[in-house]
């Protein structure tokens, strides 16, 4: 009987393992130390288009870099085996941190963060109306007078039922001010005529703890809820995730507070699967990992909420390698899966390098409790 049990977890297993597949790899090369975050938009034709970002010789965040895709004509299950060049790198460091996201009005909207110097980094937005065969020439959201280093994470853009389009930002520096900041300030830049024209912040806030220390709070995603209000999730220094709301589409936010999900100083990913109460969350679970070791950005896990998180269902562990290193995740859903982009590394090594792409059965996520 024992060994009947054994068999059948065995296979239960595999079965599982089996279910939840690595669809896409894409390994450093000579001249190539890093591929790295990307974003997803299916075309009208039932293609799926994966953008990312291709570091040459050098891979750290400054390194020159640039845009390149693969497409998928089968729901994700396989790609293409070639990249194409989107966007080469025309700044005066690099192109990188893609979001790409379908308008109400049919086009495509292409965002992506242009590196010039330590003071200036800023998202910048392209649109195409014939499904990414060309684009619009670069318009920038943040104007010449906001000018600093922001972050836009990739996959981070969204847009509300009223139409207006929503890009959550973080400052870290500024001409003038002499240091990197990396406690972060975060608010959303928004647009309410198609991304035409585009209003800054009125407040970017930062992270205040009970005794009135500053903790960081960092690379900022958001997603709508349907009570109205729009949920930030915040990258913090605190072991947890962290949270903030806006009423007001946007241009104001609550003050950041706890999710009560432990995390590394990592970024997560929050969806709603498409026509559906449920919500998608993608993070380094750290539940069961004490607070002072809360460190490596491992296990990658994902948990569902059906109640607008407010609570959250049981981790299911997708890369579990305790020495692997998972971070920046995509998601695209089809009608029977999720396809999760990321970045894969080793902590070891220290490199935080490859590109992968994920191919999760729907029926996995419905499933959580």
């Amino acid at each position: 009987m024992r060994l009947l049990s054994f068999l059948f977890l065995a296979l239960f297993s595999f079965t599982a393992l089996m279910a939840s597949e690595v669809v896409l790899h894409l390994p450093v090369s000579e001249g190539n130390s890093r591929n790295s975050e990307g974003s997803f938009v299916t075309l009208k034709n039932g293609d799926i288009l994966y953008i990312y970002t291709r570091f040459g010789a050098k891979g750290n965040d400054h390194a020159s870099a640039k845009l390149c895709s693969r497409i998928s004509h089968d729901g994700g299950r396989t790609w293409s085996d070639t990249d194409q060049v989107v966007v080469k790198n025309y700044a005066q460091m690099n192109v990188m941190s893609v979001s790409l996201l379908r308008l109400q009005d049919g086009r495509i909207a292409f965002f992506y963060l242009e590196k010039n110097a330590e003071t200036d980094c800023r998202p910048v937005v392209r649109f195409s109306s014939d499904e990414a065969v060309t684009w619009t020439e670069p318009t920038h959201i943040i104007p010449d007078r906001e000018a600093g280093y922001y972050v836009v994470n990739n996959d981070r853009v969204i847009q509300l039922p009223s139409g207006r389009i929503l890009v959550p930002i973080c400052l870290h520096n500024r001409p003038g001010w002499g240091k990197f900041e990396r406690q972060g300030s975060i608010g959303t830049c928004y647009s309410d005529d198609g991304g035409a024209t585009w209003k800054f912040p009125r407040e970017l806030r930062q992270g205040i703890a009970s005794d009135g220390q500053r903790f960081t709070v960092q690379e900022p995603g958001i997603v709508n809820l349907k009570d109205g209000r729009v949920l930030m999730f915040i990258r913090t220094d605190m072991g947890e995730l962290y949270r903030a709301f806006s009423k007001d589409e946007g241009e104001s936010w609550s003050a950041p507070e706890s999710m009560g999900l432990a995390s590394p100083v990592s970024p997560a990913s929050i969806e709603r699967l498409p026509g559906s109460d449920l919500l998608v969350l993608v993070w380094n679970d750290h539940t069961d990992i004490p607070l002072a070791e809360r460190g490596k950005r491992t296990p990658l896990s994902v948990a569902v909420s059906r109640d607008e998180g407010v609570s959250w269902s049981k981790a299911l562990v997708i890369e579990p390698d305790p020495e692997g290193w998972y971070c920046y995740t995509a998601m695209e859903f089809t009608p029977d899966a999720l396809l999760l982009g990321y970045i894969a590394g080793n902590q070891k090594t220290g490199l935080l390098s490859n590109s992968v792409i994920r191919r999760i059965p729907l029926e996995e996520l419905q499933a959580l409790k």
